[in-house]
Parts: structure tokens; sequence; C-alpha cells
């Protein structure tokens, strides 16, 4: 009676079912039809004569963009990203272009950068002005990284009512022991490395002993770096730019608060221009438009889709790819590098014939130690096969990240990257002081000691606590033994710059753990020498996208350019990467090899 009675339902859902399918792959075919025809009918844009190529970044710089995911739709504004390699490939195209008459730089919406990629891109800049055409630089404020990139213009105007924050470099940290004491929550730390201070903010409320020289030191060794390019820039002492950090309440008091003024004084600015003054300046020193009377300006996007066509395409490939986030096992998300994925890319760019050298291009402050040695391994298997494979560290390539450099060939990396940090550790939460408190009881058997041990509910026992730092002691050996084997070093040698200890790229050489400073470019340029090839071309290898997530960056190109945020904004932005980042820890022994530490600026 039942089935007579719910058949018609059974029947109307069917239809409901059927339509509901069919209009779902209508809909994704209209979708891929329209992005066919859109790229079929696309033409590349034309640009006119005596114009000024505009580097007007909005977002965080990077090495890789980050793909649109689907949660991105329930986010409120947020930080877009730019490609700091699509900066560089535009100024060095508008260098040669004789279309292109002036540099102008505004960037003031320039969100997290890192001191290393902001150099790579200023290098860019000293080659455009060594072609004999002037770069301008304006912003309406700037923060320390926006000033450090616009130091290097021939022109830097400020608006009157605004500021040069520069302020020195700094490294604070939330420590979270007394927050876990008065929970009731103990983590129990294993590691290997003295310097290796990623699990103190779990034991200490402040930073310890070891972790403030070596952060001290590195802080005073990457600000050198930063005020003596300043310097340089604006043709001032290095004294007059650490004076204007150090003494700016004397000097501000002098300029009657007035922030401009302060910063024109100091030598820091050439102009103090409002909008209306710096159209005008433009207009002046560059020329307008004819149609529009407005400054003659084309930004870095219209510009590459102009030029696309410059790309060489003869010669030898030699492939980059480039790997950026945190390393975890398996297939990781978008954002980070998952050892399945990367692994198997090596392997087919092992395979490719048309490929003859592998660059592998890391930003990445380490994560899963299996899944960074299973990258090693697949990077070794293409060095096998004949193929040189160069690695090139960007902003920060350390822990884990450096473990997967000690499989290339040669190692580059710029002078202020972060690299190093050789070491490993271990964290375990203990949750049975919550519990307890709760009145939450957990009993049971088990047929083994080591059975159920990894239970937070439960106390680590002594012989699991035992196995886990012997399996940290082990795990540390290892990478000394990688980095040993690499760097033609001795166990002894290794472990020296080893512990924990995070280095920038200019003292890594000095160390031995660094081949040569030189930038992306130039590690393609030894990855072909090394292949014994004169004629190459670059070939960009990306990570394959699900094909959800390939039509969501068609349908919502957006979602990369959106502004930057404010201060609270960027402050839970950074609070929601860590914890992500917390989440995605998957190493199956449960051993990281990680640095607390990130891009300076």
């Amino acid at each position: 009676m039942w089935r007579f009675l719910t058949a018609p339902f059974r029947g109307l859902w069917f239809v409901v079912d059927v339509l509901r399918r069919t209009l779902a792959n209508l809909l994704l075919l209209i979708v891929v039809v329209a992005i066919g025809l859109s790229v079929w009918l696309h033409r590349p844009p034309e640009v006119a004569d005596g114009v000024a190529l505009v580097i007007a970044p909005n977002g965080a710089l990077v090495e890789a963009l980050t793909p649109a995911q689907p949660f991105d739709l329930l986010e409120d504004g947020g930080v877009g990203e730019v490609r700091v390699d699509d900066l560089v490939t535009a100024i060095r195209r508008a260098a040669a272009d004789s279309r292109i008459r002036a540099l102008v730089i505004e960037p003031e919406r320039l969100d997290a950068a890192g001191f290393a990629r902001l150099a790579s891109l200023r290098e860019a800049i000293l080659a455009f002005k060594a072609s004999g055409k002037p770069v301008h630089a304006r912003a309406r404020r700037y923060d320390q990284g926006q000033y450090y990139l616009a130091s290097v213009a021939d022109t830097v105007a400020l608006a009157p009512d605004g500021f040069v924050l520069l302020q020195g470099l700094a490294r604070f940290d939330t420590y979270y022991k007394r927050a876990l004491d008065t929970l009731g929550v103990k983590v129990q730390v294993f590691r290997a490395g003295k310097y290796k201070s990623f699990v103190e903010p779990y034991t200490r409320s402040d930073m310890s002993p070891e972790d403030r020289e070596v952060t001290t030191e590195l802080l005073d060794t990457v600000w050198s770096l930063l005020r003596d390019d300043v310097a340089a820039g604006r043709k001032l002492a290095a004294s007059a730019v650490d004076n204007y950090v150090l003494d700016t309440r004397r000097l501000l008091a002098a300029a009657e608060g007035d922030t401009a003024r302060l910063a024109h004084d100091q030598g820091l600015v050439d102009a103090l221009l409002d909008d209306e003054q710096w159209r005008r300046f433009q207009i002046e020193e560059i020329g307008a438009d004819a149609v529009t009377g407005e400054p003659a300006r084309v930004d870095v996007d219209t510009y590459l889709a102009a030029t696309r066509d410059w790309t060489p395409r003869d010669g030898a490939g030699i492939a980059v790819l480039t790997l950026q986030g945190a390393i975890v096992d398996g297939e990781g998300p978008p954002g980070t590098v998952g050892g399945d994925e990367v692994a198997e890319l090596l392997r087919e760019l092992r395979d490719d014939e048309q490929v003859r050298a592998v660059v592998v291009r890391i930003d990445s402050p380490g994560g899963s130690a299996f899944a960074s040695e299973q990258i090693r391994v697949a990077m070794q298997g293409v060095r096998s096969a004949g193929k040189p494979v160069v690695a090139s560290l960007a902003s920060v390539a350390a822990s884990g990240g450096y473990w997967i450099a000690t499989g290339a060939q040669e190692i580059w990396a710029a002078p202020a990257t972060l690299t190093g940090s050789i070491g490993v550790f271990g964290l375990f939460p203990d949750l049975s002081g919550p519990m307890d408190r709760l009145g939450l009881d957990v009993d049971g058997v088990a047929t083994a000691p080591l059975a159920g041990a990894l239970d937070p509910r439960r106390g680590l026992s002594e012989d699991a606590a035992a196995a886990l730092q012997m399996s940290v002691d082990h795990t540390y050996r290892r990478f000394l033994q990688r980095v040993a084997e690499a760097r033609n070093l001795s166990l002894a040698q290794a472990d020296a710059v080893a512990q924990g200890r995070v280095w920038t790229g200019a003292e890594a050489q000095r160390k031995g753990l660094v081949d040569t400073l030189g930038g992306l470019d130039q590690a393609i340029a030894a990855a072909a020498r090394l292949a014994g090839v004169s004629q190459y071309h670059r070939v960009d290898v990306h990570e394959p996208l699900p094909l959800k997530l390939q039509l969501l960056q068609e349908l919502l190109p957006e979602l990369g350019t959106l502004p930057a945020g404010s201060v609270g904004a960027r402050w839970l932005t950074q609070l929601r990467r860590q914890a992500r980042e917390l989440w995605l820890w998957n190493d199956p022994a449960h051993l990281y090899s990680h640095c607390l530490c990130g891009p300076l600026q």
C-alpha cells in the first residue's frame, strides 16, 4: 500500500532530478563556451607612443598567485595579490620599448611584500634607469616597504599631508603558555636544534635568550641592507637614515608635527604634491593623452597583454616550478606545497623531452618533514635523468624549504632571503587537564604500550614521549646528512650552521649553505649553463587546479585584485593564516621542519 501511495512522488522526484541535472550541465556548457569565445575573440591592446608604464601594485607581492576558492566569495574585501615576476617582466620589456618614455611608481596600495621581493623589483627599476629613461614615484603616504621601493626613483613625491614611515624592523610573537596553563592544556614539545624557536610560543611566555640573540642579529643584518639601499637611492649618508628612524620624536618636534615637512627636510622626498599637482607634474614630464588630456600612462596588466608575444619560445625549455606556502603531506589545498602533487610534477618534468633543466623557486617557511624529503627525492630523480636542477630561494626558504633545496645541483638566494633554520620538532597537546575539569573520564584497554598513545585526551606516557624525542633526533640527523651531502660538509660542519638558526642569504653563502647570490633570472641562466644550452626559453609550471576552481578564476578575476585591508584586517588575516597552517599540519610521523619566520619588511 505504501508503495502505491509513494509511487507518484517518486515519479515526480525523478522528473525534477532529471531537470536539475540537465540545467546544471547546460549552465556549465554555457560557461565553458563563453570562456572559450572570450579567449578566441580577445585581441591584445595597443600601446601608444610616449607613455609611462605605471607600477601601482594593489595587494601583497607574491611569487605565485593563490587561486581563488569558493569561500573567498564569503569574504568582505581582503588583500589581493600581485606576482612580482609580472612586474619585473613588464619593467624589463619597458626598458627596451621605444614607446615607453618613463616609469611611474605609485606604491601606496602595496601591502605585505617582503624585503627580498622588493629588492628584486628594485633591481629591475635600477636596470630601467640605466636605459636612460626617468623614474618618478609618488604616494599620499609611504610605509617602510613602499618607500624602500620608491626611494630608487629620480623624483620622489609625497602628498602635503602625508608621511614617510621608516621605523626599522621588529619581530613580536604571541606566546600562549599562560593561556594554555589557565585552560589546563599541556603542550609537550620535542625538538632538535638549540635555536629552533617555533615551539616556544607554546612553552614560554616570552622570547628565549637564544631566540632573542639570533633574531636581533638577523634584524640588524637585514636593516643594514635596507638602510644602505635607501641611502644610496636618495644620495644620503647611511647615518642620516638611521637618524631619521632613531630620533623621530625630536625631528618631528622641530618640524612642528608636520610629517610631510619632516620627510622633505630630511631629504627623503623631493617634492610635496597634492593629487592635482601630481597630475600636472606627470603631464609636464611625460605628456598628455591626445584624447583625454590626462597623463599618458599604461598599466602593467594592459602592457603585459600588449607585449605577450615578446616572450621567446626558441631554444631549449627551462622549467620554473614555484613552491609557495607551507609544505604538507599528500595533495595540499591551493596556497600550500603538497608533497604528492609536487613530486608528480617533477616526475612529469623528468620525462618531458622539451625540458632540459628545472629551476625550483622556493618560498616556504617549511612544514612536513616527510613531504620535504619526498620532494627532495623527486628532484634527485630529475637530476638522475640527466637534467640539472637549480634551487632559487625567494623571501623565505627555511627549514623544510631548505630541506627541499638540498636536492638541487646549485642553490641561489637573494642577499636578504631568510634561510637555514635546519632543525626538527614535534608538538603534542595534552587535553587531560580540561577533560578532568569538565568531569570527563577516559578509560579503556590497549594491547601494547604505544597503542592509543597519541590520544590528546590522555597524557603521554614515558614510552611515547621517549619514542617521539628519538624520532625527532633521528629526523634531525637525516636533515644534517642531507645538508652535509649536498653542500660537501662533514656532519659536524653541518651541525655547526644548523641547530635551527636562521641566516640571511648573504650569511648562508658565507656559511656554505648557498652557492651564489642572485635572483630568479640568474638561477634560470645557471640552469641553462649546467644543461649546456645557450639558447633557451622559460617554461612556467603550475600545479593543476580542479575544474571548479579554474572556472571560478575565469568568472571572478576581480578576487585577485581586491584592495589592501586595514591594519586590523591584516592582523586578522595573519591570525587566520597561522591557524589554517596549524590545521594543515599532517605529517604522518607528526615531525616538522618549520621556521618561525616570515618575510621581513
